[in-house]
């Protein structure tokens, strides 16, 4: 269902261009999920270690074509082996929202620091608060029909609680199968302001290098109401 309703898009190509573009690259994608991203970086050449701490998306990911060539762990950032290093580092789809806690999110980007390469890369993406994304979510505004291999189901989300001077947004989504039973799964998301996630990088010692509002490389502000980050690990640096 995850990949039937977040199908190929710019964002996908955009993190598959950013890992792909290093020849040979050693690539972490952290929060890995049903694996898309990471298996379409495998078949474009990289090594590649996925890492989520949700068993049932691993299982559908070790399920997909060429899945063997990945390195596939459950669990967080603190599993990853010491002896690894990467050139790059991934956190597509708003991974980084998922965290809701800050020691847990700046532990993320420490342990991310820890084991990129002097001048390795780390990109990923968080929604902009300041584009109040979740006033769309209502069924009249993301209503979708969803084509499964058994039929059609409709699927949309609903904002249920916010908190503003905290950056939390509860949500539930909403599926109605081929069967006509609805199903609800609800959630938290932590939005987070540029400026907060800046000076999270800065302490952990990555040196930020752009910040988009979109997937296109539009500014911040103009886009899809997204944070597009990229930085770097500074070359001298300690791993």
């Amino acid at each position: 269902m995850y990949d039937a309703v977040n199908t190929w898009g710019l964002d996908d190509e955009f993190f598959l261009k950013f890992a792909a573009s290093i020849p040979d690259a050693r690539v972490l994608d952290l929060g890995c999920g049903t694996g898309r991203i990471t298996i379409a970086m495998v078949q474009a050449g990289c090594t590649i270690t996925g890492v989520d701490p949700d068993v049932l998306s691993l299982e559908a990911a070790r399920a997909k074509p060429e899945a063997e060539r990945v390195e596939w762990i459950v669990g967080d950032s603190t599993l990853i082996p010491p002896e690894h290093e990467f050139d790059a580092a991934i956190m597509s789809a708003n991974v980084a929202q998922a965290i809701l806690d800050d020691v847990e999110l700046s532990r993320s980007f420490i342990d991310i620091a820890a084991h990129l390469v002097p001048g390795g890369r780390l990109a990923f993406d968080s929604r902009d608060p300041l584009a109040r994304g979740w006033d769309a979510w209502t069924k009249e505004r993301s209503h979708k029909i969803v084509q499964l291999p058994v039929g059609q189901s409709h699927h949309w989300y609903q904002t249920t609680h916010v908190d503003e001077a905290k950056g939390l947004v509860e949500f539930c989504a909403h599926e109605i199968g081929v069967d006509g039973n609805e199903n609800v799964e609800c959630d938290t998301l932590r939005f987070r302001s540029e400026e907060q996630l800046r000076a999270m990088l800065s302490e952990t010692g990555l040196v930020v290098d752009e910040v988009f509002g979109g997937f296109a490389g539009e500014p911040v502000g103009q886009g899809i109401g997204s944070l597009v980050i990229t930085a770097h690990k500074p070359n001298g640096a300690v791993s």
